[in-house]
């Protein structure tokens, strides 16, 4: 089965192709084709077209299906509806992911389209994880916490169990990115994280706020007259790394501005370790401790200075957990997310 990965994130695409017969492996073999390439207008429409020979099933890793999907499936005209409906949740997500999937869908036609959902690795959080204290009746309004970057978490606690032998360890997750998010794992099972209902909760990132003080938009909206665009604008596409530093979004310009005696690169390297610090904190009360601390994610894997920072400032949390660099593998998650549900229908 020839199944070709779609990974939209939030500033670029990943895509990979596979052709699996049997079961996949868990850790990912050499792709028959892969690319890899910054968002801009027909980029993905080329790549597609690049890919070799005919392929059986496209899978799109997608950030926001609301809260009726929340597992993997095959994208109907009600899927992508659904799909649509989040992208005002998931702003900087969802309206690529839906491009992706129209483009996949002209150049690829009557081949099969399958969504494989962030959220999905969070559906056992429980209530006292999901529910926030506002008024019960946005329960009914689907206003709950989701939580995202599940792709990520699902490969890396997979490969973490393999790494320390077992199935069932106590893990916190740093997906660090362009988007960051850490998840608490037990049993292999997620039981909690830091985004929420949008993927602008949480830690600090590349252009997101992460959390803030919802009074402060209120104050902004009463005071100057902030639009509900602006505030979408400022808060996901000009705050984070960039906001703060006036210099990248990237950390590795971060760093070569610290580098440089940039006071306001060192303060936004300081803000995101301070955030990420105590999301661990957080989760790590949700674990009761942990067998392994995960970084993974373009940050998370590259970035040994944040990594040494927090193992210095958490010494006396972190204990005895041990600490593991995953690379990343969405795209490989998605392949065996296909062909798993592929395989199924096919019986």
């Amino acid at each position: 089965m020839k199944i070709l990965a779609i990974n939209g994130g939030s500033s670029s695409f990943k895509c990979r192709l596979d052709d699996i017969h049997g079961d996949p492996p868990s850790a990912p073999p050499a792709p028959l084709w892969e690319m890899h390439f910054d968002l801009a207008p027909g980029a993905l429409d080329r790549a597609l077209h690049s890919v070799p020979g005919p392929i059986d099933v496209v899978g799109h890793r997608i950030v926001h299906g609301g809260p009726k999907y929340r597992q993997t499936t095959r994208i109907t005209e009600e899927v992508r509806a659904a799909i649509a409906a989040e992208v005002e949740v998931a702003p900087t997500h969802n309206q690529f992911e839906l491009e992706a999937i129209d483009c996949a869908g002209r150049v690829f036609a009557n081949v099969p389209q399958v969504a494989v959902f962030d959220a999905a690795f969070h559906v056992t959080l429980q209530p006292e994880a999901y529910v926030y204290p506002g008024p019960h009746d946005w329960l009914a309004l689907g206003i709950r916490r989701y939580g995202f970057h599940g792709v990520s978490f699902q490969y890396a606690t997979r490969r973490a169990g393999e790494i320390l032998g077992t199935d069932s360890p106590r893990l916190v997750i740093c997906h660090l990115g362009n988007g960051a998010s850490i998840a608490a794992v037990r049993d292999g099972k997620s039981v909690d994280t830091t985004m929420g209902f949008t993927p602008l909760e949480g830690l600090m990132m590349g252009t997101r706020s992460g959390s803030i003080d919802p009074g402060i938009v209120i104050y902004l909206i009463r005071h100057r007259g902030y639009t509900a665009a602006q505030l979408d604008q400022i808060l996901n596409r000009e705050s984070g790394l960039l906001g703060v530093s006036g210099v990248s979004a990237d950390m590795r310009e971060i760093l070569a501005a610290i580098e440089q005696g940039n006071d306001r690169a060192g303060l936004a390297f300081d803000i995101y370790l301070h955030r990420v610090c105590g999301g661990i904190g957080a989760m790590l009360a949700a674990t009761d401790g942990a067998d392994a601390i995960v970084f993974t994610g373009g940050v998370g894997e590259n970035c040994a200075p944040l990594r040494d920072r927090v193992r210095q400032q958490l010494r006396g949390l972190l204990g005895n957990a041990r600490e593991l660099v995953i690379h990343a593998e969405e795209e490989w998650e998605i392949v065996r997310e296909c062909f798993k549900i592929e395989s199924h229908s096919a019986r």
